[in-house]
């Protein structure tokens, strides 16, 4: 039908260039917001100490992205390696958040796939974009509750990146005791499995009285 969209069998599906545009059309939205979001926010300069909670955080969560189960599908849930990046996007705002979750995408490419790609336009969708996305958590800068729902408005932001580079370039390596009448779901499976897994568990964690009282004296501290 046209360079996005095809047509097969009476059902319309995405076209490489269809993924591609989205992709696109998803970041121009994702930096707008942060935009338009950075300006209602109080923060106007990163000072030392917000550079050195993310720093602090940057750190944690790369080493805890090493503390891993890997799940029979593939995938793996990390202990809470998401958390801290989006714990920083809460703590300062978007701003501060995109910078340190792009800094920790390109942790994560050197970590897992530096030597390895198939194309530029994947390791973005695996890596660049999917992490970075983590840095939305500060959209609810400041806000009640912010921080569970900046932690999973990020964490399914970076889910979306992964599963579209699915789409693209890893249908190929669907297991063949995946039923193939829900091929069209493989992505979306493979990849919010893992993620979802651990997003629970973390909100379970820091849902703890302990860690509640320990997560408010943090942002005590980082004011």
């Amino acid at each position: 039908m046209s360079h996005f969209i095809s047509s097969e069998e009476g059902y319309y599906a995405l076209t490489v260039n269809g993924y591609i545009a989205l992709v696109v059309l998803l970041i121009l939205a994702m930096l707008v917001t942060a935009f338009i979001v950075d300006k209602k926010q109080t923060a106007k300069k990163i000072n030392a100490k917000q550079l050195a909670f993310a720093g602090i955080a940057l750190a944690l969560a790369f080493v805890t992205s090493y503390i891993k189960y890997e799940l029979p599908m593939g995938g793996s849930v990390t202990l809470f390696s998401m958390f801290f990046i989006c714990l920083v996007a809460y703590l300062y705002g978007v701003r501060v958040g995109l910078i340190t979750a792009f800094a920790y995408s390109i942790l994560q490419f050197m970590q897992s796939g530096g030597t390895y790609f198939l194309t530029p336009f994947q390791v973005c969708c695996d890596y660049f974009f999917a992490f970075t996305a983590l840095g939305l958590a500060g959209i609810w800068y400041g806000k009640k509750h912010g921080l569970v729902i900046g932690y999973v408005a990020g964490c399914l932001v970076r889910g979306l990146f992964h599963t579209i580079g699915g789409y693209i370039y890893w249908m190929e390596y669907m297991p063949e005791w995946f039923p193939q009448s829900l091929k069209v779901v493989y992505p979306i499976v493979y990849n919010y499995s893992y993620i979802l897994i651990e997003v629970v568990i973390t909100l379970i964690v820091i849902n703890l009285a302990p860690v509640k009282k320990a997560l408010d004296k943090v942002k005590e501290m980082a004011q």
